[in-house]
């Protein structure tokens, strides 16, 4: 691999006999080095069947017949990651928004916006599914403007309503059923984020790139 401390460099570890763990400094080098795998992953990385973000990581699932942690790490050597563009061109998901959050205008006063120019904030950038956690289909997205480094609340809800949209830290995100939360409510979408219906169940998996759209409450 090429030095450490570069951001071509990830940590490269074998984790069980068919999968790495390829550990980064930052989120941002996760979202790129998982835009540099492209959709073809069979031929950039051969032998992986399953990518699973984190953090600061990703998870390789390889077949042991075909390839080894010693092949992938050259393999992955030759990666090019590809941060996320701010272009609208290839945006996979658009997701329309109510945006009449509980915590809307509270939030607005924090981060010193009007309500407004929140959800102009909102709405106005390229989000990228970073990675999945919480809960299934719960995908935390990072956007393509600054992040308003959004506080989360400091008494959490027992109970958020599927498909509130909200915002925390760096990140924005839809609750895919009802589940305790401390995120910041904007909004709210009739979108479904998780179903077993689907191929794969979750809306928007890691690298889905996606746009929020305000429609009328």
């Amino acid at each position: 691999m090429t030095e450490p401390g570069s951001a071509h460099a990830p940590d490269v570890r074998a984790a069980g006999r068919s999968a790495v763990l390829v550990t980064f400094a930052s989120l941002e080098q996760v979202v790129a080095f998982r835009g540099g795998l492209g959709p073809d992953l069979e031929g950039v990385l051969p032998g992986v069947h399953e990518v699973v973000s984190g953090a600061r990581t990703l998870l390789l699932r390889f077949d042991p017949a075909r390839t080894d942690p010693a092949r992938l790490r050259s393999a992955l050597d030759r990666v090019v990651p590809v941060p996320p563009a701010p272009g609208t061109d290839d945006v996979t998901l658009v997701v329309p928004v109510r945006y009449d959050g509980e915590d809307l205008d509270e939030l607005a006063a924090t981060v010193g916006m009007s309500r407004d120019a929140l959800v102009e904030w909102h709405t106005g950038q390229v989000w990228t599914s970073a990675f999945c956690g919480f809960a299934p289909g719960f995908s935390y997205c990072t956007g393509t403007e600054p992040s308003l480094g959004v506080p989360r609340r400091s008494t959490a809800r027992t109970s958020v309503p599927a498909g509130s949209v909200a915002l925390a830290g760096e990140f924005s995100a839809v609750y895919p059923r009802s589940s305790p939360g401390g995120w910041q409510l904007v909004g709210r979408t009739d979108v479904a984020m998780w179903s077993l219906d689907r191929d794969p169940p979750a809306l928007a998996p890691a690298g889905t790139r996606l746009r929020y759209v305000a429609v009328a409450p």
